[in-house]
């Protein structure tokens, strides 16, 4: 499966369980933390191979993964399982749990933002940043910080889809491109 695929495919199943997460009290957040759960599981090597044996039916894919999971599932994210496992779609946890962050983030009006700079970011840089972010984008915002000194200098910020490179080393990078 292509790669542009796995979102067009993975969608349906992400607004399913957004959709019964919307229906039950703190079924986002128990929705967000089984998709997780599960996300993470089908990425292991592990489980991954043993879900890759062609000989495997149905029921022993959901049985690995229900075993896995123990308690951490509710009826609804058991039946979940079985509906992917039914159409040949578990490696797509992954994707469906992004799909469905992306709806809850938008339904909760919240946005994370990743921040990397070259120095250090004070907390006073961080509040400032933050609010003006979220007066920009009209969002509460979840800002994280981390520094990279390859960067040189500047920063780069990652909101959702949007990349926003200051950096020096990409402007070098991009100078580099024009230059060949």
């Amino acid at each position: 499966m292509a790669e542009a695929e796995l979102p067009t495919i993975a969608r349906p199943y992400a607004r399913a369980a957004f959709s019964r997460g919307l229906d039950q009290a703190d079924g986002l957040g128990i929705w967000s933390r089984m998709l997780s759960l599960l996300a993470a599981a089908v990425l292991e090597p592990i489980v991954e191979k043993a879900l890759d044996n062609p000989t495997l039916t149905i029921e022993d894919e959901t049985g690995i993964l229900l075993g896995l999971m123990g308690d951490d599932l509710n009826q609804d994210g058991q039946n979940f399982v079985n509906v992917l496992a039914e159409n040949g779609r578990l490696a797509l946890l992954p994707t469906i749990y992004e799909l469905f962050e992306l709806l809850k983030a938008n339904h909760e009006k919240t946005m994370e933002v990743a921040v990397t700079s070259a120095f250090d970011v004070s907390e006073q840089e961080k509040n400032e940043l933050g609010t003006a972010l979220q007066r920009m984008l009209q969002r509460d915002i979840n800002l994280e910080t981390k520094t990279d000194q390859s960067l040189i200098g500047g920063v780069v910020i990652r909101a959702e889809h949007t990349v926003i490179d200051d950096s020096v080393k990409g402007r070098l990078e991009k100078l580099s491109q024009v230059l060949s």
